[in-house]
């Protein structure tokens, strides 16, 4: 029987074997394959891996933006999968979405005062002078002047500003629950820093829980409390943050960590590259999805699924040959 990545405290969200697929043509992408997950209220949960191995999927899923094709999204023990129509609108003020591209996110042709005070619209606060109040509050708190901010529009702002803006949006409704979807993918390196600190703050003063997705390993290692890694729709390993990256027991995981930049030209350390191609969504590997590129594949490697097991506490890795 498959054991979940249990957080150390009662969980905020709990992901049970969540699939999404989309169909192309007369064949099927698997997205999301059988994923479950937990995440405490209070935590940031980070979650890594390639590009196409589903990790904006499964947090657009969470939030119901994309209707999983089965399993189920517990959120503080309401299931979303089976809400419709007002039920799902309320539940919605409670989680929010930091989107990738913070510029392309922003409609080019509202102010910015609009744009942020849009959610409380659809969310039936009629009174402008309330909604006002707050717009220039969430605003205040993320760094910004409001009185100079307001009547503009989002071209007229840097990209690390637009990301302000739109933490801001996701903000206003006070929300317990945030997908951070590669918030800091879009901005220059010197940006970067700015907003995660204010990711860090916004956390502490609003209490928030966070699912962090990300490509940037050392980002997730410094904002993540636990990191789950995932691999062509599945989850590899999840375990604490520095307890992973000290010890990862999935080879890809081990991989990803090798593949990190070390910021001295006299250090040049050696980077095991995966064998072969990364396989397709489509005709995904049967067994291990990480097999055709794994050195440590055997046979019941190509039989067998591998389910997340314990390999030390709290971390679990879903590996028939663990390295720990």
């Amino acid at each position: 029987m498959m054991q979940q990545a249990v957080p150390p405290s009662e969980p905020l969200l709990a992901v049970d074997d969540l699939v999404v697929e989309y169909p192309v043509g007369q064949r099927t992408v698997h997205a999301v394959s059988g994923v479950s997950l937990q995440i405490a209220r209070g935590e940031t949960l980070g979650l890594v891996g390639e590009s196409g191995c589903g990790k904006s999927t499964l947090g657009r899923a969470v939030l119901q933006l994309r209707r999983p094709t089965s399993g189920r999204v517990l959120f503080d023990g309401h299931d979303l999968t089976a809400m419709q129509g007002d039920a799902l609108r309320m539940m919605r003020r409670r989680v929010q979405l930091i989107f990738q591209d913070p510029i392309a996110s922003l409609n080019p042709r509202r102010k910015i005062g609009d744009i942020v005070a849009e959610p409380l619209v659809i969310a039936g606060i009629k009174d402008a002078e309330k909604r006002r109040e707050l717009v220039y509050e969430v605003l205040s708190a993320v760094g910004l002047d409001p009185a100079l901010v307001v009547g503009r529009l989002p071209h007229e702002f840097s990209g690390g500003q637009c990301q302000r803006i739109c933490i801001a949006r996701a903000l206003i409704l006070n929300p317990e629950f945030i997908v951070c979807d590669e918030p800091v993918s879009a901005l220059d390196v010197s940006i970067r820093a700015q907003i995660l600190n204010l990711l860090e703050e916004m956390k502490g003063r609003f209490g928030l829980t966070l699912l962090f997705i990300a490509h940037d390993l050392a980002v997730v290692k410094a904002v993540s409390d636990r990191v789950a890694v995932m691999y062509l729709g599945r989850l590899c390993e999840v375990g604490p943050s520095e307890q992973l990256f000290a010890r990862p027991a999935h080879p890809y995981t081990a991989l990803l960590i090798e593949a990190i930049p070390v910021p001295d030209p006299d250090i040049r350390p050696a980077v095991s590259v995966p064998v072969g191609e990364p396989p397709s969504p489509i005709a995904p590997p049967s067994g291990c999805r990480f097999r055709t590129r794994c050195p440590r594949a055997d046979a019941q490697c190509s039989k067998e699924v591998p389910e997340l097991r314990a390999v030390a506490p709290g971390q679990f890795a879903a590996c028939h040959h663990p390295l720990i």
